[in-house]
């Protein structure tokens, strides 16, 4: 089989490798689509914390059940999707529950080699039935979930506004789980074209591009002063952190998705007198999955539409730079590994 190796940043090879064998309580499957996400990007570029070279990239997985082993319920020819966040099950997170932020997380594509493969192996308990979504859905069922998940730390009621800072993929979940929620939506980007696409297809009435306009002044008179009860955070872009610590409300909370490798900076005074949460959202859990997969078959979340581009996976070392600059077209690309 064939597997694609991020050597070194910037640069990508074909490899041959043997099918994996398949152990006791692990899963042997066939890649059907995989979506490219920031961190591939970031890996790709050299600027993707925790992450070492070489690796095997990629970790929103649509596959097809080539070998279910001995111990699982799975068969072959079921499609499914992987919560890609291997924990270790005994640490202080894991024992309350929170394994998306295991002491010793391995997370496929990143800690360990990924799904640019023709096949991959992966533990059972990490499987997620497919339960009826096409092989398209269930590749965006990942970094949907990631935006449900933060979320969910939001604690948002109706009515509260949330500004979402970045439309990319991350964000445009978040936005997507945000309104579901009840919450007035305020979306922040640099990218005209994704602020578009956030008023067109999820009904958006405020969009700021900073570029253009001062978004602390268009926040003020949106809000009628009282800014935002929350910020999430999708860009993980440290000056678009710093600049939004002033965009909170009093008793505000911040939470961060995005991930960079710098500094945050912290006004003291402005932060306390607020009373505020600063929080960040990593990964998600297998009821974040589940509730994804729940919103897109009741038609409240449709991630086809987040999907602009397609590229076969024996062409993505060849077209991988073009996606990396197709700033103003590019939401979401998929990676079609049948054809």
């Amino acid at each position: 089989m064939k597997a694609l190796v991020c050597n070194t940043p910037g640069e990508f090879s074909y490899i041959n490798k043997e099918i994996p064998s398949v152990e006791d309580g692990m899963v042997l499957l066939r890649m059907k689509r995989l979506g490219i996400c920031g961190t591939d990007y970031h890996a790709f570029e050299g600027t993707q914390p925790f992450f070492e070279y070489p690796r095997i990239l990629g970790h929103e997985i649509a596959a097809e059940v080539a070998n279910a082993g001995t111990s699982t319920n799975f068969k072959p020819g079921d499609l499914v999707t992987v919560s890609p966040y291997f924990s270790c099950g005994t640490c202080i997170a894991c024992r309350s529950g929170r394994t998306n932020c295991c002491v010793n997380i391995k997370v496929f594509g990143v800690h360990i080699d990924g799904a640019m493969q023709e096949y991959i192996t992966v533990p059972a308990s990490a499987i997620v039935s497919g339960e009826g979504l096409t092989v398209d859905e269930l590749a965006l069922v990942e970094p949907l979930a990631i935006g449900a998940h933060g979320v969910s730390l939001a604690q948002l009621n109706k009515g509260d506004t949330v500004v979402i800072l970045g439309a990319g993929p991350i964000g445009l979940g978040t936005i997507a789980f945000a309104k579901i929620s009840g919450a007035e939506v305020i979306v922040i980007d640099v990218n005209d074209n994704r602020l578009s696409f956030c008023r067109e297809r999820f009904g958006i009435a405020h969009t700021i591009n900073p570029l253009k306009e001062d978004p602390l002044e268009q926040l003020s008179l949106i809000t009628n002063g009282e800014f935002a009860k929350v910020v999430i955070d999708c860009t993980g872009n440290l000056t678009a952190i710093n600049n939004a610590f002033r965009f909170l409300a009093h008793t505000g909370k911040f939470i961060m998705i995005g991930l960079q490798k710098g500094t945050i900076q912290v006004v003291h005074p402005e932060f306390h007198k607020r009373e505020a949460v600063l929080m960040s959202s990593r990964n998600a859990l297998p009821h974040d999955f589940a509730y994804v997969i729940d919103c897109i078959r009741k038609g409240l979340i449709k991630p086809l539409d987040f999907v602009t581009h397609t590229v076969s996976f024996t062409q993505v070392k060849e077209q991988f730079n073009q996606l990396l600059t197709a700033n103003d077209s590019l939401i979401k690309a998929l990676i079609r590994f049948d054809e």
